[in-house]
């Protein structure tokens, strides 16, 4: 299944398993994986998230609003809850629609805001983050990097020839 996927992104989903040890849940949760994504890929985390409030404050928010059980031990499986299946899902639609061969921490992130009605979601939505914005912002830059890795075109006279 995460064939596709890149190392940080793969780090994520161990993160994210981590984390809902940690807090002693049963399965990876959608703020789990939000947890996850904001440990491993933290610039991307202050790329969009910065500017919403510190990354701390959405930890102590994710703690304040879920329960806190015992840990579990890490050796464990804990296995994906449905929306964090279907987050996976979405992601492997947002690397092809953004026409990416891997499934990257950006991809991730769109997919937690597509699951509109899961806890990560909110959390990100509240702070203004929306799928739009991001989606436009990763187009744009998804394009300026293909642009500035495309060589550029020239014809083979120009290629073989001099100018006299």
């Amino acid at each position: 299944m995460f064939e596709r996927y890149t190392e940080k992104a793969r780090r994520v989903i161990f993160f994210a398993r981590y984390e809902a040890s940690q807090y002693g849940s049963p399965y990876i949760e959608t703020e789990h994986l939000l947890l996850g994504l904001m440990r491993e890929d933290k610039a991307l985390a202050n790329r969009f998230l910065r500017q919403q409030g510190s990354i701390e404050s959405i930890r102590k928010e994710i703690e304040a609003r879920i329960t806190i059980r015992e840990r579990i031990s890490t050796s464990v499986e804990v296995p994906l809850s449905a929306e964090c299946k279907r987050i996976l899902n979405m992601a492997a639609e947002e690397a092809e629609r953004l026409g990416h061969k891997h499934v990257g921490t950006e991809h991730l992130l769109l997919g937690i805001l597509r699951e509109e009605k899961c806890f990560g979601s909110e959390i990100l939505m509240e702070r203004g983050l929306r799928l739009s914005t991001l989606r436009e912002e990763l187009a744009r830059t998804s394009g300026e990097k293909t642009a500035a890795a495309r060589p550029k075109e020239t014809s083979l006279l120009a290629e073989f020839s001099r100018d006299l």
